[in-house]
């Protein structure tokens, strides 16, 4: 290795863990701080020890942090997982894989709890999340159009996923969570998943019945 790789080598590591130093402070900053408001480039920089240009220079831009944030959160919290869900043969043991996923998910870091609070009061939170949750949407509309008989109409395929959508949600989750445990939670939001699909088998059911 001449020695210009090896210095090019050299930087390129103590960059990816300078970046990893702003990830992880900036997520901390979400768990831990008094308010979401105080959640800017400037106080990123300061709580992890590097310049405000560096943080700039790694990520761009607040949205482009927050963006970084969320995909560590999101692998750390297991939606990679995600991928195998979708694969599984039977699209209802798919759902059902899913909302396991996802109420692991709402249960297991309490910056998920902040990161959804902050969307009432600042737009960027709200945009970068709702974008992310819509990502949540296609994964079922992709499992419905599996589970669906041909028969069923686009608005009955659309109501399903809305309702599976809302079932699945972090208010959801948490609303049921206040004397339930997360286990509880799960079982029976994938029971009500499981119900939100009846209207769409009742044309299968109707021609094994005849």
């Amino acid at each position: 290795m001449s020695t210009r790789s090896y210095v090019s080598s050299v930087r390129t590591a103590a960059a990816a863990a300078k970046r990893d130093r702003v990830i992880e402070a900036a997520a901390r900053s979400l768990r831990e701080d008094a308010s979401i408001a105080g959640f800017s480039l400037d106080a990123v920089a300061k709580a992890a020890g590097v310049t405000r240009l560096t943080v700039y220079h790694q990520f761009g831009s607040r949205r482009g942090l927050l963006e970084a944030v969320f995909d560590d959160i999101a692998r750390r919290g297991g939606l990679n997982e995600i991928a195998g869900a979708m694969a599984m043969a039977d699209p209802r043991a798919a759902l059902d894989r899913l909302v396991e996923i996802f109420c692991a998910f709402w249960n297991r870091d309490p910056a998920v709890g902040r990161l959804h609070e902050a969307m009432a009061t600042d737009p960027e939170f709200a945009q970068a999340l709702g974008e992310r949750n819509e990502r949540r949407r296609k994964a079922f509309k992709v499992l419905v159009g599996r589970i669906a008989a041909k028969s069923v109409s686009p608005r009955a395929r659309r109501d399903a996923v809305d309702l599976i959508f809302a079932l699945t949600s972090f208010a959801m989750f948490a609303m049921l969570s206040r004397n339930r445990s997360s286990e509880e939670v799960c079982t029976l939001i994938k029971s009500a998943c499981r119900s939100a699909l009846d209207p769409l088998l009742s044309g299968t059911r109707s021609r094994r019945a005849s």
